[in-house]
């Protein structure tokens, strides 16, 4: 049998459109050549079939894509694609929440893009973030659906394995699979949706069991994209099947699950404001997170309205995990006079301080005011592993309290087994959903209205199932 020729490559990333920051080409991260066969690891030689990498960008999330951006490096994927020739197969790496000025849906305009190259006999399978959104030209435009399961996530590397082993089956076995979607008039934030709490806990364990039903591949649910007032912000179920009916009922099943469990969608953890958070701490190591300026939710991660209070309040041995300002680490590189927050565009309080210690590693300047240690970061970054503090030369049992730019905790600081407080503060992914912009998002959709009829409607991107 003729070996089978497949392309692969994507992009990805969050775009809060509540964000001044926009993203540019330097802020994304461009995997290649061995480096991206490596990521998705799939075997596709064991299938003969014969895999091309193209590139796969990715950045920490943030603010809009300039557009400039977004065409000139969708141009090159095309371009790329192009030169490969006929192809049987594209395995796409997305995320699905891009935000870009003028461009109602990114995504689908990317994929539109590749299907219109590589024709309709080609087989596209793609792999998306659950934080992504799903629309009727993503889904008429693609063969085979899989995204993440877990949040926070720790099953990127099995996500990219099934999209790999739909495309790999499929191409062996000379069919088709199909996608069939549903949206869903709810949309939450991450926080109130984490995987390792109920109710999501027990549905997303579902979909396994929907993927033995005749029929079925592979069982999806999105639970989109909040700091992004778009219109196609929803929760959706999406199925990959080889029979369309077969797919809608799982998909009205999976949509109705979802629904029937969104007044049950809660934090995982304690949450209120930053005096709230101080007045909870005791005496034993605890962890605030500082919600509504999480860079990898769309944050800046340049505020520092939690460190303010915190520093009035004169806790002691604390550790902030960190905000980011170039302009606070080049002075600091001068002199122990610098000047703190908003400097990348966040917004918030401007702090004067005074470093009464300072060192330099790895882009960060670790500095101590008063009985705080700060980490001020060069560049805008996130702080979720034990890595990242020991590459700082930071040992965690040092501290009573972290202070972290985030939202739920990554797997890491959850198995330090903390006691822990979610702040809900300002900032560009803020967690107070009532307070923010809700222009062009859909109307009637919870909790931004009380909703109370919803019936699942099943499409294939072109018309409805059933």
């Amino acid at each position: 049998m003729a070996s089978k020729k497949i392309a692969i490559g994507g992009i990805s990333t969050e775009c809060s459109s509540y964000s001044p920051l926009y993203q540019k080409e330097g802020d994304f991260l461009s995997l290649q050549g061995q480096a991206l066969l490596d990521l998705v690891e799939y075997p596709f030689d064991d299938y003969n079939i014969q895999a091309h990498p193209i590139f796969f960008n990715k950045s920490v999330p943030g603010g809009p894509i300039e557009s400039s951006y977004f065409f000139k490096v969708k141009d090159q994927f095309i371009k790329e694609l192009k030169a490969l020739g006929t192809i049987d197969g594209v395995l796409l790496l997305m995320h699905g929440a891009m935000y870009v000025d003028g461009i109602d849906d990114p995504e689908g305009e990317w994929i539109a893009s590749v299907r219109e190259v590589v024709g309709q006999k080609c087989i596209i399978s793609a792999s998306f973030d659950l934080h992504g959104q799903v629309t009727n030209k993503i889904v008429s435009n693609i063969d085979a659906f899989a995204a993440f399961r877990t949040a926070p996530h720790i099953d990127v590397k099995g996500t990219y394995w099934r999209s790999s082993q739909m495309l790999a089956k499929a191409l062996n076995g000379n069919y088709k699979p199909c996608v069939v979607w549903s949206p869903i008039p709810v949309l939450v934030s991450g926080e109130m949706s984490s995987t390792f709490v109920e109710p999501c806990k027990s549905i997303y364990e579902s979909l396994e069991l929907y993927n033995q039903e005749p029929n079925i591949l592979d069982s999806n649910l999105m639970i989109g994209y909040v700091w992004a007032d778009t219109k196609r912000a929803t929760a959706s179920s999406v199925v990959t099947c080889t029979n369309q009916e077969s797919g809608s009922v799982v998909c009205r099943n999976i949509a109705k699950l979802y629904w029937d469990n969104r007044k049950e969608l809660k934090s995982d953890m304690k949450s209120g404001n930053i005096y709230d958070a101080i007045n909870w701490l005791g005496e034993d190591f605890s962890i605030i997170a500082d919600s509504g300026d999480n860079p990898t939710a769309g944050g800046v991660g340049d505020r520092v309205d939690v460190l303010k209070a915190v520093l009035e309040s004169n806790i002691k041995d604390a550790l902030f995990a960190g905000i980011a300002s170039k302009s606070s680490y080049d002075e600091l590189k001068k002199g122990n006079q610098f000047n703190l927050g908003g400097s990348f565009g966040g917004g918030g309080p401007s702090l004067k301080l005074t470093a009464e210690d300072v060192y330099f590693e790895n882009h960060c300047a670790v500095v101590k005011v008063k009985n705080t240690t700060i980490i001020i970061s060069e560049l805008r970054r996130p702080f979720h592993n034990l890595a990242d503090f020991d590459s700082l030369k930071i040992n965690l049992k040092d501290f009573q309290l972290l202070v972290i730019k985030s939202g739920y905790l990554s797997p890491e600081l959850q198995e330090l087994s903390a006691p822990s407080f979610m702040v809900l503060s300002s900032g560009a992914v803020n967690q107070n959903l009532s307070t923010i912009k809700n222009i062009h998002r859909k109307k009637q959709i919870f909790p931004f209205q009380d909703v109370d009829q919803f019936t699942p409607e099943v499409s294939n991107g072109l018309s409805l199932i059933g």
